[in-house]
């Protein structure tokens, strides 16, 4: 009989949204006549811009005769996509990126997931704590982590936890760190880290050699003009991390599925023998080998992101769940809730009512509420006691779960 990579079973439970979705199919079966309002996972709820449609449109009218025909094309995205890209989202905040650093994907949780592959088994990675599942569980599933303890924590893992306590704003790693993870604005806390605390995490991978990932997937929810959107913004960083886009919540891509990671050429690592190799070249390797690139309808939708309707259009979609997120964050306040985020986020965490733990509260909103949130818990042990709801949901929905969350 075939073996099978053991590394799988030292994963806790199943991934955390599947087990929501359980959750949540049981209960709707059991109380067909409820009306469940789902403000957990982060799917947006507002229809792609018309600009983008339109684009996507035309794309697809053009691959349907032979002069508009694309087949193949280039792994690493056209290149009329990357250069709106650098010259929008780079160039105009003082940053110089290359094209060939810039690699097109169908979305930031794949490239978040499959980076690992390019850096040592051996390479030892710290997280923030609470912590998106898909850092530490592709890492497990790679082999790069020993068993889980008691409390959930990987052995080979370094933990920074952001609670109450520190603000959310976790203190630099104890112990060596090959691989740094960093997502700001956070999910799940929907905090941000200012330019001083981003230039104090850039002189720590100098001092200490080591790379920071920077998910930055949430960075147009940004309303503070002085929080960075970029790690590259932070004189050095080229040197020391590289930075995961996407434009899932930027701009409704969920189920249209486009992202960009950024990899500059001066990110380097080493080999066994001390010989200096860059990371930009080895995700190329990787990208081209096992990856055929975004379809060219889906990469001219994005593209229109970029023109001057897009951009006035996708910002009202921002508003609109910006919006969301204060009535949230108001709401809950009122119901006498401790909220954090919300304000440079879409994302707001609270702790939870009557020190319940985080799945009790879960079962709590939605057989008392029929509202449907997240459990802190499930991303990491520091998020035991905390709950997070997304500003992703329709107007009408978000005012409805409210009024039931405080009529508890």
């Amino acid at each position: 009989m075939t073996g099978i990579n053991e590394n799988y079973l030292k994963l806790k439970a199943g991934y955390l949204f599947p087990e929501i979705g359980r959750r949540v199919k049981a209960y709707a079966e059991s109380n067909p006549q409820a009306k469940i309002i789902r403000l957990g996972i982060g799917d947006v709820t507002l229809p792609l811009a018309p600009s983008i449609v339109n684009a996507m449109v035309e794309a697809a009218k053009e691959m349907g005769n032979p002069q508009g025909f694309h087949g193949y094309g280039p792994e690493q995205g056209y290149s009329f996509l990357i250069q709106k890209i650098i010259e929008h989202d780079y160039t105009k905040r003082g940053v110089k990126i290359d094209e060939d650093e810039v690699f097109v994907s169908d979305g930031s949780k794949c490239d978040c997931g499959n980076i690992q592959e390019i850096f040592a088994l051996d390479a030892k990675i710290a997280v923030v704590d609470p912590v998106y599942p898909v850092y530490v569980d592709t890492n497990v599933m790679a082999g790069r982590t020993g068993e889980a303890d008691a409390n959930g924590r990987y052995q080979n893992i370094v933990y920074m936890p952001a609670t109450e306590a520190n603000q959310f704003e976790p203190e630099f790693p104890k112990e060596k760190a090959d691989i740094i993870y960093l997502c700001y604005p956070n999910n799940p806390t929907g905090m941000v880290a200012s330019k001083a605390r981003l230039t104090e995490w850039v002189e720590f991978a100098k001092k200490n050699g080591s790379i920071i990932l920077f998910d930055s997937a949430y960075e147009s929810f940004i309303q503070d003009p002085n929080i960075p959107k970029s790690i590259f913004e932070i004189p050095g960083a080229k040197e020391v991390a590289m930075e995961f886009r996407s434009f899932s919540k930027t701009a409704g891509f969920t189920g249209t599925r486009c992202a960009y990671l950024v990899i500059p050429k001066e990110l380097k690592g080493k080999t066994k023998a001390g010989e200096s190799v860059s990371f930009n070249s080895l995700w190329s390797r990787r990208h081209s080998t096992k990856f055929n690139g975004v379809s060219y309808i889906t990469q001219k939708g994005a593209e229109a992101v970029f023109s001057p309707q897009g951009q006035m259009e996708i910002k009202e979609q921002i508003a609109y769940y910006m919006e969301n997120a204060r009535l949230i964050r108001e709401g809950l306040g009122k119901a006498g809730y401790t909220v954090f985020g919300g304000t440079n986020a879409p994302y707001i965490w609270l702790k939870t009512a009557k020190g319940m733990k985080s799945w009790e509260f879960f079962d709590h909103l939605l057989q008392s509420a029929q509202v449907v949130g997240t459990p802190g818990s499930g991303f990491g042990p520091a998020g035991e006691g905390y709950f997070r709801l997304s500003a992703f949901g329709k107007r009408e929905d978000v005012i409805s779960a409210l009024e039931r969350i405080q009529k508890l």
